[in-house]
Protein backbone atom coordinates (compact mmCIF):
# COMPACT_ATOMS: atom_id res chain seq x y z
CA UNK A 1 0.00 0.00 0.00
CA UNK A 2 1.26 3.34 -1.05
CA UNK A 3 2.60 6.13 1.78
CA UNK A 4 -0.11 9.14 1.64
CA UNK A 5 1.98 11.73 -0.22
CA UNK A 6 1.73 15.23 -1.09
CA UNK A 7 0.99 14.71 -4.68
CA UNK A 8 3.49 17.79 -5.29
CA UNK A 9 6.21 15.99 -7.95
CA UNK A 10 7.38 12.41 -8.28
CA UNK A 11 10.66 10.60 -7.85
CA UNK A 12 13.43 11.82 -9.75
CA UNK A 13 16.73 10.77 -9.32
CA UNK A 14 19.38 13.94 -9.44
CA UNK A 15 21.89 11.01 -11.82
CA UNK A 16 19.16 11.00 -14.16
CA UNK A 17 18.72 14.51 -15.24
CA UNK A 18 18.56 16.55 -18.52
CA UNK A 19 21.78 18.47 -18.75
CA UNK A 20 21.98 22.06 -18.41
CA UNK A 21 23.80 25.30 -17.51
CA UNK A 22 23.77 28.29 -15.58
CA UNK A 23 24.31 31.71 -17.44
CA UNK A 24 28.28 32.37 -18.69
CA UNK A 25 28.61 28.30 -19.06
CA UNK A 26 28.28 28.22 -15.15
CA UNK A 27 27.79 25.12 -13.51
CA UNK A 28 27.02 25.75 -10.06
CA UNK A 29 24.95 28.47 -9.12
CA UNK A 30 24.99 30.48 -5.26
CA UNK A 31 22.74 32.48 -3.74
CA UNK A 32 22.67 33.72 0.13
CA UNK A 33 19.52 34.39 1.69
CA UNK A 34 19.18 36.92 4.32
CA UNK A 35 16.12 36.66 6.59
CA UNK A 36 14.80 39.52 8.29
CA UNK A 37 11.90 39.27 10.94
CA UNK A 38 9.91 40.79 12.92
CA UNK A 39 7.81 39.44 16.02
CA UNK A 40 5.17 41.08 17.96
CA UNK A 41 5.56 41.76 21.72
CA UNK A 42 3.71 40.74 24.53
CA UNK A 43 1.47 38.28 22.59
CA UNK A 44 2.33 34.76 21.27
CA UNK A 45 5.66 33.68 20.96
CA UNK A 46 8.98 35.10 19.18
CA UNK A 47 9.63 31.39 17.96
CA UNK A 48 12.43 29.13 18.95
CA UNK A 49 15.16 30.11 20.95
CA UNK A 50 16.98 30.09 24.08
CA UNK A 51 14.20 30.93 26.03
CA UNK A 52 11.12 30.06 24.17
CA UNK A 53 8.77 28.97 27.27
CA UNK A 54 9.14 32.12 29.31
CA UNK A 55 5.65 33.76 30.20
CA UNK A 56 4.35 37.17 27.96
CA UNK A 57 6.23 39.50 27.45
CA UNK A 58 9.39 37.38 26.46
CA UNK A 59 11.66 40.36 26.33
CA UNK A 60 14.80 38.21 26.06
CA UNK A 61 13.93 36.59 23.45
CA UNK A 62 12.49 39.02 21.18
CA UNK A 63 15.04 41.28 21.83
CA UNK A 64 17.20 38.69 20.85
CA UNK A 65 15.87 39.44 17.43
CA UNK A 66 15.43 42.83 17.43
CA UNK A 67 19.36 43.15 17.55
CA UNK A 68 19.35 41.48 14.25
CA UNK A 69 17.06 44.43 13.01
CA UNK A 70 18.93 47.40 14.36
CA UNK A 71 22.48 46.21 14.35
CA UNK A 72 23.23 42.83 12.70
CA UNK A 73 21.48 42.99 9.30
CA UNK A 74 23.28 46.40 9.09
CA UNK A 75 26.54 43.89 9.76
CA UNK A 76 25.45 41.09 6.86
CA UNK A 77 24.75 44.08 4.48
CA UNK A 78 28.18 45.58 4.83
CA UNK A 79 29.24 41.91 4.36
CA UNK A 80 27.57 41.12 1.45
CA UNK A 81 28.70 44.51 -0.19
CA UNK A 82 32.12 43.93 0.50
CA UNK A 83 31.91 40.37 -1.14
CA UNK A 84 30.07 41.37 -4.34
CA UNK A 85 27.24 39.20 -3.40
CA UNK A 86 23.91 40.49 -4.33
CA UNK A 87 21.78 38.77 -1.39
CA UNK A 88 18.28 37.27 -1.42
CA UNK A 89 16.21 39.38 1.15
CA UNK A 90 13.51 37.43 2.54
CA UNK A 91 11.06 39.89 4.41
CA UNK A 92 8.58 39.64 6.44
CA UNK A 93 6.19 42.69 5.58
CA UNK A 94 5.76 43.92 9.16
CA UNK A 95 9.74 44.78 8.69
CA UNK A 96 8.74 47.93 5.84
CA UNK A 97 7.32 49.43 8.97
CA UNK A 98 9.06 48.52 11.76
CA UNK A 99 12.39 48.72 10.30
CA UNK A 100 12.82 50.69 7.27
CA UNK A 101 16.06 51.67 7.26
CA UNK A 102 17.19 48.11 7.39
CA UNK A 103 15.17 47.30 3.95
CA UNK A 104 16.81 50.45 2.76
CA UNK A 105 20.39 49.00 3.32
CA UNK A 106 19.77 46.03 1.26
CA UNK A 107 17.75 47.91 -1.50
CA UNK A 108 20.97 50.12 -2.06
CA UNK A 109 22.29 46.41 -2.85
CA UNK A 110 20.09 45.43 -5.28
CA UNK A 111 18.57 42.85 -2.51
CA UNK A 112 16.04 40.42 -4.89
CA UNK A 113 13.01 40.48 -2.34
CA UNK A 114 11.09 37.21 -1.69
CA UNK A 115 7.95 37.15 0.86
CA UNK A 116 8.49 35.87 3.68
CA UNK A 117 5.03 36.19 5.31
CA UNK A 118 3.61 39.65 6.99
CA UNK A 119 5.58 37.84 10.70
CA UNK A 120 7.07 35.02 11.69
CA UNK A 121 4.69 34.90 14.80
CA UNK A 122 2.15 33.62 11.82
CA UNK A 123 2.64 30.23 10.12
CA UNK A 124 0.58 29.02 7.06
CA UNK A 125 0.15 25.66 8.96
CA UNK A 126 -2.28 27.59 11.91
CA UNK A 127 -4.40 28.99 9.43
CA UNK A 128 -7.23 28.36 7.40
CA UNK A 129 -7.51 28.65 3.84
CA UNK A 130 -9.46 32.00 3.47
CA UNK A 131 -7.02 33.21 6.13
CA UNK A 132 -3.61 31.88 4.24
CA UNK A 133 -5.18 33.08 1.47
CA UNK A 134 -5.78 37.19 2.45
CA UNK A 135 -2.31 36.92 4.32
CA UNK A 136 -0.98 35.73 1.06
CA UNK A 137 -2.45 38.19 -1.36
CA UNK A 138 -1.58 40.93 1.69
CA UNK A 139 2.00 40.46 1.43
CA UNK A 140 2.53 40.57 -1.96
CA UNK A 141 0.63 43.59 -2.15
CA UNK A 142 2.97 45.13 0.36
CA UNK A 143 6.10 44.23 -1.19
CA UNK A 144 4.77 45.31 -4.80
CA UNK A 145 4.30 48.82 -2.90
CA UNK A 146 7.13 49.15 -1.60
CA UNK A 147 9.20 47.63 -4.07
CA UNK A 148 7.69 48.92 -7.28
CA UNK A 149 7.65 45.36 -8.47
CA UNK A 150 5.30 42.06 -6.99
CA UNK A 151 7.38 39.60 -5.48
CA UNK A 152 8.58 36.49 -7.68
CA UNK A 153 9.18 33.99 -4.67
CA UNK A 154 7.70 33.12 -1.14
CA UNK A 155 9.31 31.50 1.55
CA UNK A 156 6.98 30.42 4.40
CA UNK A 157 7.44 32.17 8.00
CA UNK A 158 8.76 29.12 10.43
CA UNK A 159 9.53 26.87 7.01
CA UNK A 160 6.21 25.77 7.97
CA UNK A 161 3.82 26.11 4.45
CA UNK A 162 -0.09 24.27 4.51
CA UNK A 163 -1.42 21.89 2.87
CA UNK A 164 -2.30 24.39 -0.03
CA UNK A 165 -0.05 27.32 0.30
CA UNK A 166 1.32 26.40 -3.41
CA UNK A 167 -2.01 26.58 -4.60
CA UNK A 168 -2.68 29.79 -3.06
CA UNK A 169 0.64 31.00 -4.05
CA UNK A 170 -0.12 29.86 -8.16
CA UNK A 171 -3.50 31.99 -7.38
CA UNK A 172 -2.10 34.94 -6.63
CA UNK A 173 1.08 35.25 -8.74
CA UNK A 174 3.91 33.91 -7.56
CA UNK A 175 6.73 32.12 -9.50
CA UNK A 176 8.51 30.14 -7.35
CA UNK A 177 8.64 28.89 -3.22
CA UNK A 178 11.72 28.19 -1.05
CA UNK A 179 9.71 25.96 1.38
CA UNK A 180 10.65 22.62 -0.03
CA UNK A 181 14.18 21.49 0.97
CA UNK A 182 14.68 18.68 -1.53
CA UNK A 183 16.88 19.13 -4.02
CA UNK A 184 20.50 20.40 -5.09
CA UNK A 185 17.85 21.76 -8.30
CA UNK A 186 14.93 23.36 -9.11
CA UNK A 187 12.03 21.10 -9.31
CA UNK A 188 8.67 21.69 -10.48
CA UNK A 189 5.58 21.28 -8.26
CA UNK A 190 2.07 20.68 -9.49
CA UNK A 191 -0.56 23.23 -8.45
CA UNK A 192 -3.86 23.44 -8.96
CA UNK A 193 -3.56 26.96 -11.00
CA UNK A 194 -0.51 25.15 -12.89
CA UNK A 195 3.37 24.49 -12.12
CA UNK A 196 5.18 26.58 -9.23
CA UNK A 197 9.18 26.26 -8.87
CA UNK A 198 10.63 24.92 -6.07
CA UNK A 199 14.13 26.52 -6.03
CA UNK A 200 16.64 24.43 -3.74
CA UNK A 201 16.83 26.58 -0.03
CA UNK A 202 18.96 24.84 2.61
CA UNK A 203 17.79 23.13 5.87
CA UNK A 204 21.16 22.26 6.46
CA UNK A 205 23.89 25.46 5.25
CA UNK A 206 20.81 27.67 7.47
CA UNK A 207 22.53 29.28 10.60
CA UNK A 208 19.31 28.62 12.15
CA UNK A 209 19.26 25.24 12.87
CA UNK A 210 23.15 25.20 13.17
CA UNK A 211 23.33 27.57 16.18
CA UNK A 212 20.10 27.47 17.73
CA UNK A 213 18.77 23.31 17.40
CA UNK A 214 22.41 22.36 16.72
CA UNK A 215 24.61 24.31 19.03
CA UNK A 216 27.41 24.62 16.66
CA UNK A 217 30.06 27.00 16.84
CA UNK A 218 30.68 30.05 14.14
CA UNK A 219 33.63 27.72 12.95
CA UNK A 220 31.77 25.07 12.14
CA UNK A 221 29.00 27.18 9.88
CA UNK A 222 32.41 29.05 8.44
CA UNK A 223 33.53 25.07 7.18
CA UNK A 224 30.05 23.88 6.43
CA UNK A 225 29.90 26.76 3.63
CA UNK A 226 33.11 26.39 2.70
CA UNK A 227 32.86 22.29 2.39
CA UNK A 228 29.41 22.74 1.15
CA UNK A 229 30.88 24.88 -1.96
CA UNK A 230 33.85 23.05 -2.75
CA UNK A 231 31.64 19.63 -2.72
CA UNK A 232 29.05 21.17 -5.10
CA UNK A 233 31.68 22.58 -7.07
CA UNK A 234 33.56 19.20 -7.97
CA UNK A 235 29.67 17.94 -8.36
CA UNK A 236 29.32 20.93 -10.98
CA UNK A 237 31.73 19.02 -13.60
CA UNK A 238 28.88 16.41 -13.77
CA UNK A 239 25.72 18.81 -13.50
CA UNK A 240 24.17 22.30 -12.63
CA UNK A 241 23.53 22.51 -9.09
CA UNK A 242 22.91 25.19 -6.46
CA UNK A 243 24.16 25.88 -3.33
CA UNK A 244 21.98 28.14 -1.23
CA UNK A 245 23.22 29.58 2.29
CA UNK A 246 20.78 31.17 4.95
CA UNK A 247 21.26 33.56 7.36
CA UNK A 248 19.11 35.01 10.13
CA UNK A 249 20.15 39.08 11.04
CA UNK A 250 19.96 37.93 14.95
CA UNK A 251 22.65 35.20 14.67
CA UNK A 252 25.26 35.57 11.79
CA UNK A 253 24.75 38.93 12.78
CA UNK A 254 26.55 38.60 15.76
CA UNK A 255 30.12 40.39 15.84
CA UNK A 256 32.15 37.12 16.72
CA UNK A 257 29.82 35.07 13.83
CA UNK A 258 30.24 37.69 11.36
CA UNK A 259 34.41 37.09 10.98
CA UNK A 260 33.44 33.19 10.03
CA UNK A 261 31.03 34.15 7.44
CA UNK A 262 33.01 36.93 5.76
CA UNK A 263 35.79 33.97 5.08
CA UNK A 264 33.50 31.73 3.95
CA UNK A 265 32.53 34.26 1.64
CA UNK A 266 35.79 35.32 0.62
CA UNK A 267 36.92 31.41 -0.21
CA UNK A 268 33.93 31.19 -2.81
CA UNK A 269 34.61 34.51 -4.29
CA UNK A 270 38.08 33.59 -4.96
CA UNK A 271 37.14 30.32 -5.96
CA UNK A 272 34.56 31.73 -8.88
CA UNK A 273 35.28 29.56 -12.37
CA UNK A 274 32.51 28.38 -12.97
CA UNK A 275 30.28 29.49 -10.61
CA UNK A 276 27.52 31.90 -10.97
CA UNK A 277 26.50 34.37 -7.81
CA UNK A 278 22.96 35.04 -8.42
CA UNK A 279 19.47 35.25 -6.44
CA UNK A 280 16.91 32.72 -6.28
CA UNK A 281 14.58 34.77 -8.53
CA UNK A 282 17.17 34.77 -10.73
CA UNK A 283 17.85 31.08 -10.49
CA UNK A 284 13.83 30.03 -11.28
CA UNK A 285 13.94 32.62 -14.44
CA UNK A 286 16.81 30.88 -16.11
CA UNK A 287 15.40 27.55 -15.03
CA UNK A 288 12.10 28.39 -16.39
CA UNK A 289 14.25 29.24 -19.90
CA UNK A 290 15.97 26.00 -20.52
CA UNK A 291 12.91 24.02 -19.50
CA UNK A 292 10.99 26.00 -20.82
CA UNK A 293 10.99 23.26 -23.96
CA UNK A 294 9.34 20.27 -21.87
CA UNK A 295 6.04 19.31 -22.90
CA UNK A 296 4.51 19.20 -19.41
CA UNK A 297 6.58 21.48 -17.01
CA UNK A 298 5.18 20.04 -13.77
CA UNK A 299 5.77 16.11 -14.55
Amino acid sequence: MALPSHGRFDYSAITDRPQFEWPGGARLAVYVAVNCEHYPYDEGSPGLGYTPDMDQPNTYNWGWREYGNRVGGFRIAETLQRSGIRPTLLVNTEIYDHAPDLVDAFRELDADVVAHGSTNAIQPNQQGEDDERRTIEEVYRAIEQHEGAPPRGWMSPGANPSRVTEDLLTEVGFEYTLDWPIDDQPVWLSTRGGPLLSVPYPHEVNDLPVFVHHHGTAETFENMIVDSFDELKENSDEQAVVLAISVHTFLTGQPYRLKHFRAALEHMTSNSDGVWFTTAGDIAEHFRMVSAARPDPSA
